[in-house]
């Protein structure tokens, strides 16, 4: 026997009473979203996850007019009654039930309600620590169900898509060893081995690569995973993937299944058509281009290199980038020279907060203007064919205005990266219309670290690409992983790479990390062992399924597409977790507090959004 949609208690849901139902008995269970005393008759406007519908109780059914008069907003009911056309004139266009209502013969009160702590409208502008520390209330505005209904219903689109291919839902463990991925991990002290503790998995990255060994060939699962890393808009303590590995793949089959799931998922959930296949783009094309390896493409403003136009220059700021071996970058936008000074000094500053020195500026004017081509501090010192050159570079017309930055290549790259971005959503440039989406292929296999070694720009079971294989270990600066990243509307949608499938391979990566065979025995044995047990070439990627929400619904903030989120400072306002650790329990499991560590700190100091 199949569970009723609606539960025993009642016979139809609010929002799917229409004028086909006129005339028909029914039950319905919702809260009060508005009650209107009208006389002697009583409306209330009743709400579930459907939708709402009026009720009227009137003279004629006294009992329920009188538990009407009664009930107050966020009152849980169960109404009985008849579905009646409304009376002309009376109709509601706004309502999909808006041509019927509810005649009721009983009214029940099932809960009553405090009032709630703000309006359960959108139209109401409410807080962030007002709303998590409310969750369940906040859960019951329009805007907050529509996202769970666009996750519930992309989770459907995905598991149809991944069946179809062939791919075997597998579960892979919470409790596990904890391994190096990039983050700090979150630990779990053991009360059955005091002392030592579990770790929760960043990903299931090794369990997967692990289950192409066993056979498995095609596996995918929607996961739960944890980091303990500083939290931003776009990111949570803890988080949910799209987690896929295959066998006997490269890296086409990988992206031809995830544009697969990627336009079924848009398509049917968002009702957006993403031609296929996606374009590919390198990392080298896209720092260069857009400064960023996640950009944004639904506007111009893509970086000019002006390398040449300057290469013997005197302007100084540029000179002593250029010959340090540094770039001089910038970026030209259109009728830019209706800033005013203040929005350039503006964008300077900006500049400053982000770690440069600054930020040159100019706006062009006619070729024979009085007072020079182009309007800037920095004018005086170029010569004419760097005013030129400078011109043609960045192909600009009167009244357009640039924005140079100098340094190092690569901060100078992010820093107007991150400029073109900030001025766009200033200037209104980005076209909120488009949905953009393409794959950034051929990362660097390592990056520097701070210390003067390297660490994996991926993780360390990524493989290299066949001309590094033989040279990472020596010429590590140059070495290109077979790594990619899916980027939607300059958010990284997934990422993911072709794996080591060789032990050998493996230990050789490990060693050039610093990592040697004790070591690497002690924290990765198990990957180790299994892949001398003959594993296939495997691949694979992993979509943060947080981000294709906020994508699909138009939103910025990822706490508002996750039931139950965390603050920026990692706290539940709901729960006021994490709470003071109870000195028994800790004694249970062999451990104790640092001096200093704890006392009267609690959730509530850790709480604040």
């Amino acid at each position: 026997m199949s569970m009723s949609p609606v539960g025993s208690l009642r016979t139809h849901a609010c929002g799917q009473l229409g004028i086909d139902d006129v005339g028909t008995q029914v039950v319905l269970g919702g809260w009060v979203d508005t009650r209107r005393d009208h006389g002697g008759v009583a409306f209330l406007d009743l709400r579930d996850r459907s939708g709402i519908v009026q009720v009227v109780a009137d003279p004629e059914a006294s009992e329920a007019l009188a538990a009407a008069h009664k009930v107050r907003p966020e009152w849980v009911l169960r109404v009985t009654g008849v579905v009646r056309e409304r009376p002309a004139g009376m109709v509601n266009e706004n309502l999909p039930t808006g041509q019927v209502e509810v005649a009721a013969t009983t009214v029940e009160v099932l809960s009553v309600a405090e009032p709630p702590p703000f309006p359960i409208t959108d139209d109401v502008e409410v807080g962030e620590e007002a709303r998590l520390r409310h969750r369940y209330i906040d859960l019951r505005r329009p805007s907050m169900r529509r996202r769970l209904e666009v996750r519930s219903a992309m989770n459907r689109v995905i598991r149809d898509v991944m069946d179809r291919n062939g791919f075997l839902e597998v579960e892979t463990p919470i409790l596990t060893r904890a391994t190096p991925e990039g983050a700090r991990d979150f630990l779990v002290p053991s009360r059955l081995k005091p002392g030592s503790t579990y770790a929760l998995p960043q990903s299931p990255q090794l369990f997967k690569q692990l289950l192409q060994v066993a056979g498995v060939e095609r596996y995918w699962q929607i996961v739960r995973c944890f980091r303990d890393e500083d939290q931003r808009a776009d990111r949570q303590l803890e988080f949910t993937q799209l987690d896929v590995e295959a066998s006997f793949v490269a890296e086409d089959d990988i992206f031809a299944l995830t544009e697969d799931v990627v336009a079924a998922v848009w398509n049917r959930v968002g009702g957006i058509d993403l031609p296929t296949p996606f374009e590919r783009v390198t990392w080298d094309q896209a720092t260069r281009r857009w400064g960023t390896d996640k950009p944004d493409r639904r506007f111009g403003l893509e970086l000019i290199d002006l390398g040449e136009v300057y290469a013997g220059t005197e302007v100084g700021v540029f000179k002593g980038a250029l010959e340090a071996g540094g770039s001089v970058i910038a970026v030209c936008l259109p009728g830019g020279g209706e800033l005013t000074r203040k929005q350039f000094d503006g964008w300077v500053e900006w500049a400053q907060k982000q770690g440069a020195k600054g930020l040159a500026w100019g706006v062009f004017h006619e070729p024979d203007d009085e007072a020079g081509p182009l309007r800037s501090p920095l004018a005086k010192f170029m010569s004419d064919d760097e005013l030129a050159s400078l011109r043609a570079a960045c192909r600009a017309d009167t009244g357009d205005a640039v924005f140079f930055g100098a340094g190092e290549t690569l901060f100078t790259r992010e820093l107007m990266g991150a400029f073109r971005l900030a001025v766009a959503r200033d200037q209104g440039l980005i076209d909120t219309t488009r949905t953009d989406a393409f794959f950034v292929t051929q990362f660097p296999m390592f990056e520097p670290t701070d210390e003067g070694g390297w660490a994996p720009r991926h993780h360390p079971f990524t493989s290299p690409d066949a001309e590094s294989a033989a040279t990472f270990d020596t010429d590590p600066a140059n070495a290109t992983a077979r790594a990619y990243d899916l980027v939607i509307n300059g958010h990284e949608a997934a990422g993911g790479s072709i794996r080591i499938h060789d032990a050998a391979m493996q230990q050789r990566v490990f060693s050039f990390l610093g990592i040697d065979e004790d070591e690497a025995r002690n924290k990765f044995g198990f990957l180790l062992r299994g892949l001398a047990h003959g594993a296939p070439p495997h691949g694979g990627i992993a979509a943060g399924l947080d981000r294709w929400v906020m994508l699909l619904t138009g939103g910025d903030n990822i706490r508002d597409v996750i039931a139950f989120p965390k603050t920026q400072s990692g706290a539940c306002l709901l729960t006021e977790a994490p709470s003071p650790y109870d000195e028994g329990a800790l004694r249970e499991v062999g451990l104790r507090l640092a001096p200093g560590v704890g006392g009267d700190g609690g959730a509530e100091q850790q709480s604040s959004a």
